[in-house]
């Protein structure tokens, strides 16, 4: 597992900071600039991880986010990091990391019988051989596949850092910070434009810091801090290091991944460990570079054989070699590069092997021109390769590492987030961005197809100039020095066929996606067995579905199955890339909203004072609710219940209802709106009045119900239930939008604006007159009646008489800063009328005494017949969801009608949930009548009563129905009655 060592000079890298780490309970030394992957490779390290299905030892391939196969589980406990690439976690003191997908250790892994079983693991395996015996599944087949699947594993325990989320705003965001995205952002940035400039290394410069050239009279890398020094002064400019761009949205919003604390042991106190930023853009240039793809070969995945790119990288940034000797295998010119900074170095060359007949020679290494890599040897690390030309003797090359250049594929990812499918440029061999991808965003460098440095800078340039002339900022591209700017040169070459002639040739596989193991033979039998379409020949064999999503071998991967087929690659066709850009954990989508604060807790505004009283919270939609004021001398919650539902029937009592949706809807068309919103009628509903409204899905089915008050002329306020808040709100917008795009009608959220108080009881009315000087009266304020005024103390208020206790009711609301003076002032005026307060169980009872409909019965399956509620869907008017409401199935005769229960023997419980049958039947799936939705014990009644959704319900009452409730055990018999058990002609509501 020996080769590699650090080269005696050059690099980027800090030789006087030495940094200690562990890697699979090893300790070794690296320094500062270091990669882990560049640290291992110093320290002799070649094999970094084991393959996904056949266990095979691997080796680093690049130098960058593409990595496939050095995969690593970062830190310990709750920061252990799975899946993290050693070729971009830079190294700090106290690293620890520990290799993967191997048992018992990393040299030696038992699951490497599996590479011995290849024939029988082939492309598709898994569709043929678990299908049979089928009784196999569940007992064997599926534990031993979860067994064997995955790569790293999560610790299990709390990740005790904190992550956030944030939103920023740019007429410019350049994404890569290499030649082009540095020469977007200084022409942008000199220009006064507001700029981000994202880039996913440490480091800026790109390909700039891995290769040995100049920028006018300074190194490349010298050139790029420098230019980053400039754009860090300018106070227009935002850098981004560590900072991944991992999709793109609609709009011009992006979404940038920032590493904040990933190159420490751990954040410092208060600091994130990563942010999540949504980023908004007028405009976007992708200056993302390009990733090197290989040749496939037999035994191509050997630890030691890697792109020559990133031999380069690890060479003239990191001072790392692989090995002391180097060979080449390479089909353009780009290859030539890498012999020539490996001799710079000080390496040995053995040879250059160039499949192109015309390769250029050179003086100071061996080319072998016209030939091929046809072999490899060396288990756990490269030992040599076999090479021949045309179809002649293999000869025998004995090297440590073997850089490999096939040529290079621009990242066009982001790119094919809008479904954009890239274009077949033949003079590069490669695929290029279409002229059509993502609105906003303009490509430029070698994420272009330009790959020179001064193709780069001048096309990021000008790339800039356009996206501010685009958005009305007049811009010249910035004066750039000169720098490199060779053409490309390449002959497409994918494979390197070998002859059947031998037992071991025939075993011999040519690797296409190493971290999946996909080989050249698993495209050819997915052709053969008829998988031709590029989408199919991904999923059948896997290939580009590994953790780098296909960056190191879909190209490649195309490019064979157009040579198997003999049909040009352009038409041989491409699969698209979909966000994220590169692996993004869960908890830098969840932010702060982890924990306790996995969602915001709301509290009312009366929380302080219902905390005084001692009262019992609940969780309602995202608020906390006071469920019940337990009194001394209650030992159970159900006598607070009764003691509250009592108070409440006899004299008055009060509740926080703020939780309750409230959106106000206003505008000449408001009328119309709530008309197509509402199945009910809502056109002419007078000023100064509430109705009850029934809102319908585009299905048919109830969506919520609650109440609509004209305020004024154009002025509504709408109410819902309080867990539907929020998809009612995103419903009516929908419909202003979308439906109604030319209707005058604003709404808002007023939820959390207005703090509203429930008054309800026989004495209602003389303790609301005592803090509103109004006229209370029936005749003067009756029943659903609505206005805006004021309290005796001049704070406004609102004021609606609805109830949904079924007794004289009021809703009074003020601002949400008095709402807890409100509750208070209420207890006081009332103290000699014995005002109790009451929380959420009482008022689920006395809905369930009224037969009130709400969440249980809104459960997204229910119709407005169902509930007793058909009468109120208009067929004199259009509405959302009429239509469909109508449909054969949904007011069948025999269908599900809402009904009451009360036991039949006047005491058993009838628990919600539980199923109902006629008696003498078998309780079971074909004889079910219907369900238990709502089940309370009643006060008033003295004993339990349900509310129940009954086959052809309403011609029922008065049969005696079975209760089954398997779950709980209870097994009863009912008597259906109305849903109305309290009040049932209204006349307490209306008083």
């Amino acid at each position: 597992m020996k080769g590699g060592h650090r080269l005696s000079k050059g690099g980027q890298i800090d030789r006087e900071t030495r940094l200690r780490f562990r890697f699979d309970g090893q300790s070794y030394t690296g320094h500062a600039g270091d990669t882990l992957a560049s640290a291992l490779m110093a320290n002799g390290v070649q094999v970094m991880g084991r393959s996904f299905k056949y266990h095979r030892p691997r080796g680093v391939v690049s130098a960058g986010v593409e990595e496939p196969n050095a995969l690593v589980t970062l830190g310990t406990g709750g920061r252990a990091d799975p899946n993290t690439r050693a070729t971009v976690t830079e190294l700090f003191d106290g690293l620890t990391a520990q290799s993967q997908n191997r048992w018992p250790s990393l040299r030696w892994d038992a699951m490497a019988v599996n590479d011995a079983l290849a024939p029988f693991l082939t492309a598709g395996f898994y569709y043929k051989t678990f299908m049979w015996p089928a009784a196999f599944w569940e007992k064997l087949y599926e534990p031993a596949i979860r067994r064997a699947a995955g790569l790293g594993a999560l610790s299990g325990q709390d990740d005790p850092d904190a992550y956030d989320r944030g939103f920023l705003h740019c007429d410019l965001l350049v994404i890569g910070a290499g030649p082009a995205g540095l020469a977007a952002a200084l022409t942008a940035g000199r220009a006064g434009a507001r700029v981000i400039l994202a880039d996913e290394d440490s480091r800026a410069g790109g390909r700039l810091n891995a290769e040995q050239e100049a920028i006018g009279q300074d190194s490349a890398a010298d050139w790029a801090a420098e230019a980053w020094a400039e754009l860090d002064s300018l106070p227009n400019v935002r850098l981004m290091r560590r900072s991944t761009v991992i999709g793109a949205w609609d709009h011009g919003i992006y979404g940038v991944l920032e590493r904040v604390a990933e190159h420490a042991t751990g954040p410092s106190a208060g600091t994130p460990r990563q942010i999540l930023w949504r980023v908004y853009s007028q405009r976007a240039i992708l200056c993302s570079g390009a990733t090197e793809r290989s040749i496939a070969f037999a035994d191509n995945d050997r630890p030691g054989i890697l792109q020559a790119g990133a031999l380069r990288a690890y060479m003239n940034r990191w001072a790392a070699a692989p090995s002391d000797t180097i060979a080449v295998f390479t089909n353009n010119d780009d290859g030539h590069r890498t012999a020539r900074d490996a001799l710079a170095h000080g390496l040995n060359v053995a040879a250059v092997i160039d499949t192109r007949a015309e390769a250029p020679e050179s003086a100071d290494f061996r080319v072998i021109a016209g030939s091929e890599v046809c072999g490899s040897w060396g288990r756990r690390g490269l030992k040599g390769i076999t090479y021949r030309k045309g179809r002649g003797t293999a000869l025998r090359l004995e090297c440590g590492a073997l850089g490999v250049s096939g040529g290079w594929n621009p990242n066009v990812h982001l790119t094919c987030h809008h479904r954009g499918r890239p274009v077949w440029q033949e003079d590069i061999a490669a695929f290029v961005p279409a002229e059509r991808g993502v609105p906003g965003l303009s490509v430029a460098g070698a994420a272009a197809g330009l790959f020179s440095t001064q193709a780069a800078l001048s096309s990021g340039a000008r790339a800039a100039a356009e996206a501010l002339n685009d958005i009305g900022r007049p811009c010249q591209p910035a004066a750039l020095p000169e720098a490199e700017d060779a053409p490309v040169n390449i002959t497409p070459f994918w494979l390197v066929e070998t002859p059947k002639t031998t037992w071991a040739s025939a075993r011999s596989r040519a690797w296409i996606d190493p971290q999946n193991d996909v080989t050249h033979k698993d495209i050819k039998q997915a052709l053969q067995e008829n998988f031709r379409s590029v989408e199919h020949l991904k999923r059948y064999t896997t290939l580009g579905m590994a953790t780098d999503q296909g960056k190191i071998g879909n190209v490649l991967g195309l490019g064979v199955m157009a040579e198997v087929t003999g049909a040009p690659v352009p038409q041989t066709g491409t699969t698209i890339y979909r966000p994220p850009y590169t692996p993004v954990p869960i908890a830098a989508f969840a932010g702060r909203s982890a924990r306790g604060d996995f969602r915001p807790t709301r509290r009312t505004p009366s929380h302080a004072w219902a905390e005084e009283q001692g009262a019992v919270f609940t969780e309602a939609g995202l608020w906390l609710r006071a469920q019940y004021f337990p009194q001394a001398g209650e030992t159970t919650w159900r006598e607070t219940v009764d003691r509250e539902v009592l108070a409440v029937r006899a004299g008055v009592g009060i509740c926080d209802v703020t939780t309750l949706g409230k959106i106000d809807v206003q505008g000449a068309d408001a009328a119309e709106y709530l008309n197509q919103i509402y199945a009910n009628g809502f056109a002419k509903l007078p000023v100064g009045k509430c109705r009850y409204g029934l809102m319908l899905r585009e299905d048919g089915l109830m969506m919520d119900d609650g109440t609509a008050a004209r305020l004024a002329e154009q002025h509504y306020v709408v109410t819902t239930t309080t867990a539907n808040a929020g998809p009612v709100l995103r419903h009516m917008d929908f419909v202003r939008q979308c439906l109604m795009p030319s209707a005058d009608v604003q709404i808002v959220s007023t939820t959390e604006v207005w703090a509203q108080v429930s008054i309800a009881g026989p004495n209602a009315r003389a303790l609301l007159s005592r803090i509103v000087d109004l006229d209370l009266s029936a005749q003067a304020f009756p029943f659903m009646a609505c206005t805006e005024t004021r309290l005796k103390n001049g704070v406004k208020a609102r004021l609606f008489r609805i109830s949904f206790s079924g007794e004289l009711a009021f809703e009074l609301a003020v601002p949400t800063r008095y709402g807890d003076a409100l509750m208070r002032a209420l207890m006081a005026e009332g103290a000699d009328l014995g005002v109790t307060p009451y929380g959420t169980e009482a008022l689920g009872v006395m809905r369930i005494e009224k037969g009130h409909v709400a969440g249980n019965e809104l459960n997204g399956t229910t119709t407005a017949l169902e509930l007793g509620l058909g009468g109120m869907v208009s067929s004199k008017k259009d509405a959302i969801g009429r239509v469909l409401s109508q449909r054969e199935g949904l007011v069948a005769e025999d269908g599900l009608r809402l009904v009451g229960l009360k036991p039949a023997d006047g005491k058993d419980a009838l628990p919600a949930g539980a199923h109902l049958f006629t008696r003498g039947t078998p309780a079971d799936a074909e004889h079910d009548q219907g369900y238990i939705t709502s089940a309370c014990f009643s006060p008033v009644l003295g004993h339990p009563i349900a509310l129940a959704l009954l086959r052809n319900g309403r011609a029922r009452h008065g049969e005696v129905i079975r209760v089954s409730s398997p779950l709980t055990g209870v097994e009863s018999e009912a008597d259906v009655v109305s849903p109305h058990f309290v009040d049932p002609e209204g006349g307490r509501q209306r008083g």
